[in-house]
């Protein structure tokens, strides 16, 4: 292996542990993509992403869950098609000229998801990052902490929690 990709490993390595095994270093950034669904923000760790792309044409299959619009083919590969907006009990909207489909990337799964809009590539310090209140029981499991910025939170998903498939 060459010494480049093994650096790349391992700065990959050091993004999972911070989203993985929270709060160890305050002083870390996390780097993470911002997104719009509804009217909220969220974000994912950017090393999860494996792309993002226009939406393109995908195929309706049977027996799944409303929120999983179909599959799709991305260079070879059928990628279910979440929509994010259906997982979080919001109406569904058509998709518009922001729309787009992020594909992130697990251990063992990959998923496409719909979202209303892109926002920006955001670094924000650990120390800066809550976790989720108590009060929120039924998407506690999806949601890894609430970024705080100067002018706005963020809540930051948990990606594994989303590629778990439960259908």
């Amino acid at each position: 292996m060459s010494s480049g990709s093994n650096k790349l490993n391992q700065i990959i390595q050091k993004q999972q542990k911070q989203i993985e095994e929270p709060r160890k270093n305050e002083d870390d950034i996390v780097q993470l993509v911002g997104f719009i669904i509804g009217n909220e923000e969220y974000a994912v760790p950017i090393l999860s992403i494996q792309e993002i792309i226009k939406p393109i044409e995908f195929t309706r299959v049977p027996s799944v869950p409303e929120y999983v619009l179909g599959v799709f083919n991305l260079r070879g590969n059928v990628i279910p098609l979440i929509d994010l907006r259906r997982k979080f009990n919001l109406p569904p909207v058509s998709n518009s000229e922001d729309t787009r489909y992020i594909v992130m990337k697990g251990r063992e799964n990959t998923a496409g998801f719909v979202i209303d809009r892109l926002t920006e590539a955001i670094g924000i310090k650990q120390s800066r990052i809550d976790p989720p209140p108590e009060t929120i029981h039924q998407d506690k499991g999806m949601i890894y902490g609430i970024g705080k910025r100067e002018d706005s939170m963020l809540t930051i998903l948990k990606v594994e929690a989303l590629l778990k498939r439960d259908f």
